[in-house]
């Protein structure tokens, strides 16, 4: 009798299941367990065939071993300001050495180009300008961090430090150009180096017309540009410096190695190459120009300094010849001319103005006053 009630309650157990298999739903522990969640770290995460994006947004160990089993397939995965814990589980899924993962915790990187097995690291620097209504010695002119780019078979990571350089619009740009997407995880390198480079047109054309203001003010007869702004501006130039001269070199290096990006992209990456020699060309301008400017105060100031010195020299000759006068008849002698003359007062007191409006007039025309 038992084993005639099992065999009733067979079918009834058996039900759900089948229905759930017909309905393409998991059955058993993975029906109980819940999708996993990305990091707060993790910006985006998305796989791409083919060059067009797949929908959702999955974990990125999921993501990962998905783009494993399709072909012509990788994953992106975004992160801003990792923490130590995310990255060594980043690391341990995409198969990064532990120095990768020490020099994405790290920050002020300087661009390079480097090859950890079988994964490409490339370094490169953000910036930003940073809105001011006024240039002063303590203004904030631009904003700087970095972004590194892992470049792995299936794979690319980007791991951003700092406000500046949002990724963003670099991924709603590519995905909007499938055939460029289409070659692989080098198509995010070259929208990421294409990105930093119109920032840094951005950040330059913005410091031009700082440097305008300034020059301006510098030779302007009402109002003197302060000589701690220009050495602020300066300050800032030769940081935005430090974030673009080195670019050159690491990016040449991107396009002769052999395991760098293919074919296909070498045109486009050519032409980040062209726009990122402009901005240095715009950078060497602008240092010139401030070393000028810096140069011009300078000498304005010794001017100043000089017709002050000359005002100071032209009023102590007037108060020089009063002093004569009053010392000498401040001296108590008994046989001294004019002593006993009636307007002997008066006379000296018109010497005394006298001689001090010639002096006047005289240093008035040579411009000591």
């Amino acid at each position: 009798m038992d084993r005639s009630a099992a065999r009733t309650r067979q079918p009834g157990r058996r039900l759900p299941a089948l229905l759930a298999r017909l309905l393409g739903r998991p059955v058993g522990p993975a029906a109980a367990a819940a999708p996993r969640s990305n990091p707060d770290a993790v910006v985006d995460c998305a796989v791409y065939v083919s060059g067009r994006r797949e929908p959702g947004r999955p974990h990125y160990a999921d993501a990962y071993a998905r783009a494993r089993r399709t072909r012509r397939s990788f994953v992106w995965l975004g992160l801003h300001e990792p923490g130590a814990a995310v990255l060594a589980a980043v690391g341990r899924t995409f198969g990064l050495d532990e120095l990768s993962v020490a020099q994405a915790l790290a920050e002020g990187h300087r661009p390079t180009v480097q090859r950890h097995g079988e994964v490409t690291l490339l370094v490169l620097r953000t910036a930003g300008y940073v809105e001011h209504v006024e240039l002063t010695d303590t203004s904030e002119v631009i904003d700087t961090g970095d972004v590194l780019v892992f470049l792995g078979d299936r794979f690319v990571i980007t791991v951003r430090h700092g406000a500046a350089g949002t990724l963003t619009p670099v991924r709603d740009d590519i995905q909007r150009r499938p055939g460029v997407l289409a070659e692989g995880p080098w198509a995010v390198a070259y929208a990421v180096c294409a990105r930093m480079v119109d920032l840094y047109l951005e950040v330059a054309g913005h410091l031009e017309r700082d440097l305008e203001r300034i020059e301006e003010r510098v030779f302007a007869r009402d109002r003197d540009a302060d000589i701690q702004q220009i050495y602020q501006l300066k300050r800032e130039v030769v940081e935005f410096k430090r974030a673009v001269l080195s670019l050159p070199a690491p990016l040449r290096a991107l396009l002769e190695q052999r395991d760098g990006p293919p074919p296909a992209l070498h045109r486009w990456f050519a032409d980040v190459e062209g726009r990122l020699a402009r901005v240095v060309e715009q950078i060497g301008t602008y240092d010139d120009l401030l070393n000028s400017l810096l140069q011009a105060r300078l000498a304005k100031l010794a001017v100043d300094q000089n017709n002050d010195m000359r005002k100071i020299a032209a009023w102590a000759a007037i108060a020089a010849t009063q002093t004569a006068v009053a010392g000498i008849y401040g001296m108590n002698f008994a046989h001294m001319p004019g002593l006993g003359w009636r307007y002997g007062y008066p006379g000296a007191v018109l010497v005394m103005a006298l001689a001090a409006f010639t002096l006047y007039r005289l240093f008035r025309r040579s411009g000591w006053l």
